[in-house]
């Protein structure tokens, strides 16, 4: 397994708020995929900061969100 750690810039699609940040990951051997990526941040990080910020009103929807990968590198931490 290798440890990754990944800089991101999620957007809704209403909320004018940006969330930038990191999100570390494990997975085993190959390329990384950047659209797999991509929706395992919106479900593991992004939709959750979203209902943070909104206290949960309205509901967050995930295909209101867009997340752009910045940068990729293995992580030595």
């Amino acid at each position: 397994m290798t440890t990754y750690i990944a800089q991101f810039t999620a957007q809704h699609r209403l909320i004018t708020v940006r969330q930038q940040s990191v999100f570390i990951w494990q997975q085993g051997g190959g390329e990384v995929d950047e659209e797999l990526l991509a929706e395992k941040i919106k479900k593991e990080s992004a939709i959750h900061f979203y209902r943070m910020i909104t206290g949960r009103q309205p509901e967050i929807a995930p295909e209101d969100i867009q997340v752009r990968i910045d940068k990729v590198q293995p992580f030595e931490g």
